[in-house]
């Protein structure tokens, strides 16, 4: 299995065409004319959680949207329809990301094309967080096409999981909504119609540090194809010795913390109005158990044993699920067709996905397969594929899927010279060294040892 690199230091257009123009045959194998493709940014937010001025090491680059937009136009030659698209984190403004972003150059591109380009949040919801405390909602229009709920039933990784008496906990304050989505025998998901109809899907991530996966690239960025998000698993309610994986110790200070907040989100769940009261509470909280930014908690470490299997599960979703909900046959050749470009030239590490520190790493990273492209973006960061969950068991899923090659077998294609061999042979000395989130130091880093 290829996967492909090339460098570009910087976010001009003429260059990151040049770097992507290489890349035209990836598109032309893939995208036929007629086609519907759907290209998925990483739109978590319009900018850096606590900086306000950085957004380059948080969201796609908008030239590089736009050089993958040509490609696919050209595919197209004429015929078929483009939707950029994503469902950003529930608490962003699509307004300000999208001040941005170009979609107005990208509907001129579709017209020169003679395509239509859309550009569409998929999103249900939006909330107006203060203090990190959800204080208002208010309802989106969501997908157009609506939502498709598919349930992996046997399927799903999560068969075999031993959820804590806890349950998991999801986006939202109703804990109990998540987990009748992933009980009895069920596991559903729902996500957007328009990308499960659509012929390709072409996901172009941000290369980023991930405080609960460890990295995100093209498999974590499968979270925002999700129209409602509280039937995602974020981690396991409680501490180790309970079964969960919300925090890595069992200390009587983190039982304490999870039994008021427990209380803090039941109240907020049914009393949504009173969101504002508890922006104080929230920040005493903060002075007596810690800042998030400091402090590990919510399966914000290397043990989260859940995060990961849902990341694959919505891989499965994508790959397989008909309109309907119902999956195709489970054989490689069913799945979707599918191309990642992932925006490397300033990537972002430390305190991922919503807070990192931006690093300059000069890279864009393609091909076929998000298991292949992920295992590329791991060794470019210099960290172990092993110590990532969702790399290291997409490699060994069973039912549905999503790669038919060892690590071994990964092949880098480029024009530096250094990096056009066997993925395993690329020498540390051309690769960074990412620092983790402060939940994976120590653990992620290549050559480290550790017990999770």
């Amino acid at each position: 299995m290829n996967v492909f690199v090339e460098k570009c230091d910087a976010y001009q257009q003429e260059q990151v065409d040049h770097a992507v123009e290489k890349w035209t045959g990836l598109f032309q194998e893939n995208i036929a004319p007629g086609n519907t493709v759907v290209l998925k940014p990483n739109w978590l937010a319009h900018s850096h959680k606590y900086n306000p001025d950085e957004w380059l090491s948080v969201i796609t680059h908008p030239t590089v949207i736009t050089a993958v937009l040509k490609l696919v136009l050209k595919a197209l030659n004429g015929k078929g329809k483009v939707i950029i698209t994503d469902a950003p984190q529930t608490d962003s403004t699509w307004v300000k990301i999208m001040g941005r972003m170009q979609p107005e150059l990208w509907k001129e591109l579709g017209r020169k094309a003679g395509i239509v380009v859309e550009v569409l949040d998929l999103r249900e919801d939006e909330w107006i967080n203060e203090g990190d405390v959800t204080v208002s909602r208010k309802k989106l229009p969501g997908d157009p096409l609506g939502s498709t709920e598919c349930d992996l039933g046997q399927n799903s990784e999560f068969v075999g999981h031993s959820v804590s008496k806890k349950g998991y906990y999801g986006a939202d304050y109703d804990k109990s909504e998540t987990n009748r989505a992933h009980s009895n025998g069920h596991h559903k998901y729902r996500v957007s119609r328009t990308v499960v109809e659509a012929d390709v899907f072409v996901n172009i991530p941000k290369m980023k540090t991930h405080k609960k996966a460890g990295i995100t690239c093209s498999l974590k960025n499968l979270v925002g194809i999700n129209t409602y998000k509280n039937y995602l698993p974020h981690h396991n309610e409680g501490t180790r010795d309970e079964g969960g994986d919300q925090f890595p110790g069992a200390k009587l200070k983190n039982k304490t913390e999870l039994m008021l907040i427990e209380k803090f989100k039941s109240i907020l769940h049914k009393y949504p109005e009173s969101g504002k009261l508890f922006v104080p509470v929230k920040k005493l909280g903060k002075k007596l158990f810690g800042d998030t930014r400091e402090t590990i908690r919510s399966g914000n470490w290397y043990g989260n044993d859940t995060l990961w299997r849902m990341v694959l599960d919505l891989n499965k979703v994508l790959m397989y699920s008909e309109p309907s909900g119902e999956l195709r046959a489970d054989a490689l050749e069913k799945r979707k067709k599918y191309i990642s470009v992932v925006d490397g030239i300033i990537a972002g590490e430390g305190n991922g996905p919503e807070a990192p520190d931006p690093i300059q790493c000069g890279a864009l990273i393609a091909g076929t397969n998000p298991v292949a492209v992920d295992a590329m973006c791991a060794k470019l960061m210099g960290l172990d594929w092993h110590k990532i969950p969702s790399i290291k068991n997409a490699f060994d899923i069973q039912k549905y899927p999503l790669c038919d090659f060892t690590y071994d077998e990964l092949v880098a294609r480029s024009s530096v010279a250094a990096y056009n061999t066997m993925l395993d042979k690329i020498s540390a000395d051309d690769c960074f060294q990412f620092r983790p989130h402060f939940g994976w130091a120590g653990w992620l880093e290549c050559n480290q040892k550790g017990v999770a």
